[in-house]
């Protein structure tokens, strides 16, 4: 039975900071809380990658609701991009949950990884030195599949993927991560559901509640966030994220 008492409070502060701010980037640039809360819990915790995956997306459930509302309230999202996003991405979730809980997927992830850092210093380079243009995106659907897929199969992807790809093409950046960000709560509800089917329910405890107060707290102001930086500005620390996540994923896995 859960009881309060068995609670420490301090312990649960180092986990409540590491969620605001996974969240609050993840926000204000379309990813990162994923691939930062699932990296503390495998390398720090221990804790196997199934599991882990399977506890970042149940916090997610929560504060990608609370995320994808704050979006949606600063008129951060596109609606003809949701619902081409969505569907494409609830399939590659479902595949990836099946996937990461009966073979190993990680072989391929470094080599997606190294890909990425090659997004983020392009992405990066073109927020320096280039002023974005802005138009309509047109390769959604399988970057929704592919980014789905990863996200479910790697314990963290959709943000890092889609958005990037999605700058890349010249999208509006404000709109790109409002979307991406409310369709990963759909996304990350089925994969929950697909990983509670194959593992069963995991107590929401520790680390786990730690990272879902520190998110719930910083995703309004992520969301305010989107709205008040300029394209530049966004292209810019979307790059720096992206390749530092990136190239510390690919030293873990191959370091």
């Amino acid at each position: 039975m859960f009881e309060l008492s068995h609670f420490n409070i301090e312990a649960l502060l180092p986990f409540i900071a590491v969620g605001f701010a996974a969240q609050l980037v993840d926000g204000a640039l379309g990813m990162a809380f994923g691939v930062i809360s699932n990296t503390l819990l495998v390398a720090v915790m221990g804790v196997p990658p199934a599991l882990a995956s399977q506890r970042v997306h149940i916090v997610e459930c929560f504060t990608t609701a609370v995320s994808g509302i704050s979006h949606l309230l600063h008129g951060n999202v596109d609606k003809r991009l949701f619902f081409r996003l969505l569907v494409p991405g609830l399939i590659g979730g479902l595949l990836g949950a099946y996937v990461v809980t009966s073979i190993e997927a990680a072989v391929v992830k470094p080599f997606v990884l190294i890909y990425l850092s090659a997004i983020g210093i392009y992405i990066l380079f073109r927020g320096l030195f280039y002023p974005p243009k802005l138009k309509d995106a047109r390769f959604i659907a399988p970057l929704g599949l592919f980014g789905g897929f990863l996200d479910a199969a790697g314990g963290g992807g959709w943000g890092p993927v889609v958005t990037s790809n999605l700058l890349i093409q010249g999208a509006d950046p404000r709109k790109v991560v409002g979307t991406v960000n409310t369709v990963e709560f759909f996304l990350t509800l089925s994969v929950s559901a697909a990983f509670i089917w194959h593992l069963g329910v995991v107590d929401v405890a520790g680390a786990t509640l730690g990272l879902l107060i520190g998110g719930l707290l910083a995703a309004p102001i992520g969301a305010w966030a989107a709205k008040h930086f300029n394209p530049k500005v966004m292209l810019v620390l979307v790059g720096v994220v992206l390749t530092a996540t990136s190239l510390y994923g690919v030293y873990r896995a191959w370091g």
